[in-house]
């Protein structure tokens, strides 16, 4: 895999700001435009200031942000670490009525040139969306968000570290996200455990869970810079891209179903019904029971609608490979490849008439205040056919995978000149 190395963050100075839970966010891509207004106005401090910036009078956002950047570092909101480190990160959270905690650590990732790298993303990327946060990154010279990758540690060699050296020293940073998990944060700047993490991480996958357009934008940072600096040192720190490690083998790695949420629903369904065995399921519950158990097996995804819910099961896997013509087995299989093509197209519903969530119970409400018509409910990708598909070289249709909890943003930056 490509080399990992220690940084100098800049965060919130917690001898000025104690209450940091005000000041974090969640990651920028799920923030709507009213979240992000009861987040600026929850605290001049907060992150989707720098993060999401609001245009200003005789300036871009780009600018305004830069302004309050280094404003803020004037002041003293936010200071830089004097010794590179990198931060063990460890978040509690309740689903279910359970409690998980998964845990990780923030450092800079490599980045390779093309054709080369070892790390694998799973999603395609938006040309806008990209050139927003480039636009960003080069006002600032620096990277505000982690990309969010897994790797392969079976013996929890990186977490023993922790439990063993770290997690009974008290955090540098702790805070509450607005959906209530916990999240806390360590300095780890001793050499010796840095490099046995190093050591540790050698020759490790990568797979990119979240952050794909932050991961292709720093790809992009860094030609920039190439083609200005060709006789650049290695070490520069734009080749480098900030990120969230987490072990691909964790139980609390969670990934939640994202579900399609349609606007307007064609009366007849007449033409998929060969396909497919339906079932009338009595409530929602049981849909996620029965839905979780078809799943193993088959594919299978709920529908409801105000006439009631319905099970579909894929009747016959033999006519996957005559209906959908492009990718490989692993890509033909996922659910969200066999609604699309079996459901979708057939019935005639455009990308357009289609919104995603992973909120099942808003997406329900919706539909039965006639905001929507209907929603498929499905299940959620196993991290066996993320890995598979990654490897392949293949991406996911457009939202299918939704990793919980997020990341936040304003706990580490990285500074990139």
């Amino acid at each position: 895999m490509s080399n990992i190395r220690p940084f100098k963050a800049i965060h919130y100075n917690t001898e000025k700001l104690k209450d940091l839970s005000k000041l974090v966010s969640p990651p920028y891509d799920i923030i709507s435009e009213e979240e992000q207004g009861v987040l600026q106005s929850t605290s001049q401090y907060n992150f989707t200031h720098i993060d999401l910036p609001a245009e200003g009078p005789g300036d871009d956002k780009y600018s305004r942000a830069r302004k309050i950047f280094d404003d803020w570092q004037a002041k003293g909101i936010l200071v830089q670490d004097e010794t590179p480190a990198f931060y063990f990160y460890r978040q509690e959270y309740k689903m279910m009525g359970q409690k998980y905690s998964r845990f990780g650590f923030i450092g800079a990732l490599e980045l390779s040139n093309e054709g080369e790298s070892k790390i694998y993303p799973h999603e395609n990327t938006h040309a806008h969306a990209v050139d927003d946060r480039f636009k960003l990154t080069k006002a600032l010279a620096a990277q505000l968000s982690c990309i969010f990758v897994c790797f392969c540690d079976r013996q929890k060699v990186v977490e023993n570290i922790f439990n063993k050296k770290v997690y009974m020293t008290a955090p540098m940073i702790e805070a509450q996200d607005i959906e209530g998990a916990s999240h806390k944060l360590w300095k780890v700047s001793d050499p010796a455990l840095i490099k046995e993490i190093q050591e540790a991480m050698k020759g490790e996958q990568i797979f990119i869970a979240d952050g794909h357009h932050r991961f292709k934008m720093a790809g992009e940072y860094r030609n920039m810079r190439l083609s200005k600096e060709p006789n650049a040192k290695g070490d520069a720190p734009y080749n480098y891209v900030m990120t969230y490690f987490t072990n691909i083998d964790s139980k609390d790695l969670k990934i939640f179903p994202m579900h399609r949420i349609i606007k307007s629903m064609p009366k007849s369904m007449a033409n998929i019904e060969e396909f497919f065995r339906i079932d009338k399921i009595k409530d929602k519950d049981d849909l996620l029971v029965i839905l979780a158990q078809a799943g193993k097996n088959e594919n299978a995804f709920g529908l409801y609608t105000r006439e009631g819910i319905k099970l579909f099961r894929l009747k016959n896997k033999m006519l996957i490979d005559s209906v959908v013509k492009e990718g490989s087995k692993d890509y033909k299989m996922l659910d969200a490849v066999i609604l699309k093509y079996f459901v979708f197209d057939k019935i005639g519903i455009k990308s357009d008439d289609i919104l995603y969530t992973k909120d099942m119970d808003s997406a329900i409400r919706s539909v039965d205040k006639h905001e929507t018509d209907a929603v498929f409910i499905l299940n959620p990708v196993k991290v066996s056919q993320l890995k598979a598909i990654a490897l392949n070289g293949e991406k996911m249709p457009p939202k299918t995978t939704y990793f919980y909890p997020k990341v936040l943003s304003g706990l580490t930056v990285y500074k990139i000149d």
